[in-house]
């Protein structure tokens, strides 16, 4: 048994109306709790936001949806449907890779596209090869998912489970990359399956082998593409918590918290103050514990992902050969991880995604307009340059990037913007994150599983924590599976007879 929230739960007050915290909301309303939501933005969304502009609609986070079963379990909880709220479209390629050969390699889901394009781009030998590392990643998403990523934990003794054994047994505790150059020989394919590390903060070198998780979401389970832009989802979710009775406060800041001994007693924001049985806190780590008054103990300080500079970018023009997602990757490799994750340096030969959202949602922009969205990894703000240095390094940093791209391919990019919006790590931190990083903590070994950060904090009995910063880490899959935890904690899962309350009609969709 996991430990949860005693005393009363009648009411909880979620702080934040991110992903994780929605999430949270839909569980707990599904439970038969009273929710309030509390967001200090206008809109819900977190990380998750939208940015207008000129006509053109920038998502702020995430651009990369997988796993959307996970955020239909959200919805389900209070008897309502992802689908019905969202129209999803699968995306073929899931991502197009092009390299600084000039070679590019489409990524397909689909089991006998993949394997005819690896052969295509590698010969047979490498499709061979993938056919097993897809089985191996299909076994190692089997014994992770239940036992190790969709689970709350209360001290390292709960991974003494016989999928721990089996975890091993399938090399879960060696290298990332070494263990996928068991199955492919050729560097380009084994970036195309290891670069997902960087989501986890960790060289691909350095990462455990369990990290390949993230490449079986990315390139077996599928990725899809919210019409309206992935600020759809949390939309959509705040619509359904909504209609299922929860009390949704936006534009209200959360400034401290009311205690009674070890109990939470309210929340207080600027505009009052909401009494509550429970709470669940999704800020970054920092920001929580500070409202909580405490921290955990760790032997050694929490370690920060790496984090990123994007550019967003509305143009009059775009260039067909670029999919919805496509990856385009220098020269370097291992210099280039070094770079973000040791040295502290920008990189000197880098890697960047490239999203274009109208290619699949031309809504998105003006008519005969075009969304491109362009993340550049950097070193958090802890490591490499600080939040000061930002203001004259963001826009040179945004030259020399349009320059590369300009001689990848992207010919006239600089030219052909007229709505932009740059974000560096010191608009991150500016935001709450801590060391400018919207990745929060890295996962390294210290700061995995039961090692990382728990959702429960010593000396408080009816918080939970939610959101990338605890159980499990980091990613859209692993946020909503966060505000499941949390909802968990508190309702001790569903009470057998329990009446679950009733769902009313949804409401006509708010434009997005």
């Amino acid at each position: 048994m996991t430990r949860t929230v005693p005393g009363r739960t009648d009411h909880v007050v979620v702080v934040g109306a991110g992903l994780s915290g929605l999430a949270a909301a839909l569980h707990l309303l599904g439970a038969g709790r009273r929710v309030t939501v509390v967001e200090r933005d206008a809109s819900p969304g977190g990380r998750a936001g939208r940015i207008v502009r000129g006509g053109y609609h920038f998502d702020t986070g995430p651009t990369v949806l997988t796993m959307p079963h996970l955020a239909d379990e959200a919805f389900a909880a209070v008897g309502d449907s992802l689908r019905a709220r969202v129209d999803l479209v699968p995306l073929h390629p899931a991502y197009r890779a092009r390299f600084a050969d000039g070679s590019t390699l489409d990524v397909h889901t689909g089991a006998e596209a993949m394997e005819a394009e690896i052969e295509r781009f590698a010969g047979a030998a490498e499709a061979a090869g993938y056919r097993r590392l897809r089985a191996w990643l299909e076994r190692l998403y089997r014994v992770q998912m239940r036992r190790f990523i969709d689970a709350d934990f209360d001290s390292p003794l709960s991974l003494l489970h016989p999928d721990l054994a089996r975890l091993a047994a399938l090399g879960g505790f060696g290298r990332l990359d070494a263990r996928i150059g068991r199955f492919l020989h050729d560097e380009r394919l084994r970036r195309v399956f290891s670069f997902q590390s960087l989501y986890a903060g960790v060289a691909p070198e350095r990462a455990l082998a369990a990290y390949a998780v993230i490449a079986y979401m990315d390139t077996v389970a599928g990725v899809w593409f919210p019409r309206g832009g992935m600020h759809a989802l949390p939309r959509a979710m705040a619509d359904a918590a909504a209609d299922a009775g929860a009390d949704l406060r936006f534009g209200e800041a959360v400034t401290r918290l009311e205690r009674s001994g070890e109990r939470i007693t309210a929340v207080v924001t600027d505009t009052g103050r909401i009494a509550c049985d429970a709470v669940v806190l999704t800020p970054d780590l920092p920001v929580a514990y500070r409202l909580l008054g405490r921290a955990p103990r760790r032997p050694v300080g929490l370690r920060f992902s790496p984090s990123a500079l994007i550019l967003h970018a509305g143009t009059d023009r775009t260039w067909p050969w670029l999919a919805h997602h496509t990856l385009s990757f220098g020269a370097a490799w291992r210099r280039t991880f070094s770079e973000l994750t040791e040295t502290g340096r920008l990189m000197s030969d880098p890697s960047l995604l490239i999203t274009r959202p109208t290619a699949t949602d031309p809504g998105l922009a003006p008519p005969g307009r075009h969304l491109h969205y362009i993340l550049a990894p950097c070193p958090n703000t802890a490591l490499g340059p600080g939040p000061a240095a930002w203001g004259e390094l963001g826009p040179r940093y945004r030259d020399s990037l349009l320059a590369e791209l300009e001689r990848r391919g992207l010919d006239g990019l600089a030219a052909a913007i007229d709505e932009e919006c740059l974000v560096t790590p010191a608009d991150w931190q500016a935001q709450g994150h801590a060391a400018g990083s919207p990745f929060s903590a890295a996962h390294t070994f210290a700061q995995t599983g039961p090692f990382r950060p728990r959702n429960l904090v010593r000396g408080t009995v009816n918080a939970v924590l939610a959101g990338c910063g605890t159980t499990p880490g980091v990613g859209v899959p692993t946020v909503l599976l966060s505000g499941k935890l949390a909802a968990a904690r508190i309702t001790g899962g569903p009470r057998p007879g329990r009446p679950r309350p009733a769902v009313r009609e949804p409401r006509e969709r708010r434009p997005v």
